[in-house]
């Protein structure tokens, strides 16, 4: 039950994160359904090329991708004024979807006996992965390079997932709203990881 719900979340969740992004660079309805999809589904594809699932699996989720255009196709069409509330929620669209899939794609990982690093990788490019592919169709600078913290999280989901700590109907309802709630905070408080410059000095006489 647990994986089936965070699947529908996160397909849902993606699927109108790709919607918006689409509107907001004026895509024809075709576009708005690529890139809906690519974010939907997009990570999942990329966590089964590195797991060694077949790519074939991801054309099972037939159920999953007639809701998505489903659900597309509603957000297309509505009136703009509800059109317009939607992108003001737009970033909590993709912290769901984030949190969803990173925790499903820990789930994944784990059920097929997988190491801790790969659990948490599994977590990573699940949530994340669709998000990057939408962004570099799109045309911008993916959420992963941006200065808010975004793919830590998904890594986090993939760790308590890896250490067990997320067994469990409830346990997995706490960790899904604690990354929402930690994603939607470091993009409010403008939260960053240590970084470093690098500059290097070319001596023009060499």
């Amino acid at each position: 039950m647990s994986w089936d719900v965070l699947t529908i979340i996160g397909t849902i969740a993606f699927a109108l994160s790709g919607v918006i992004v689409a509107m907001e660079e004026e895509y024809d309805l075709m576009g708005v359904y690529i890139l809906g999809l690519v974010t939907a589904f997009g990570g999942g594809a990329i966590r089964n090329l590195l797991i060694g699932v077949p790519v074939s699996a991801l054309w099972e989720q037939g159920t999953l991708f007639f809701m998505a255009i489903i659900v597309m196709t509603l957000a297309f069409f509505l009136p703009n004024i509800w059109v317009t509330h939607w992108i003001k929620w737009g970033l909590l669209f993709d912290a769901m979807g984030l949190a969803a899939f990173a925790i499903q794609g820990a789930l994944y990982a784990t059920s097929m006996n997988h190491p801790l690093s790969a659990v948490i990788v599994a977590a990573a490019l699940t949530g994340a992965g669709g998000g990057m592919v939408r962004d570099i169709l799109a045309g911008r600078k993916p959420l992963v390079l941006r200065s808010e913290i975004y793919i830590f999280w998904a890594m986090l989901a993939g760790l308590a997932i890896g250490l067990g700590i997320g067994e469990g109907t409830f346990a997995i309802i706490t960790l899904f709203l604690s990354i929402v709630t930690l994603r939607m905070l470091s993009v409010h408080f403008k939260w960053t990881l240590p970084r470093r410059k690098v500059t290097v000095s070319h001596n023009e006489n060499q």
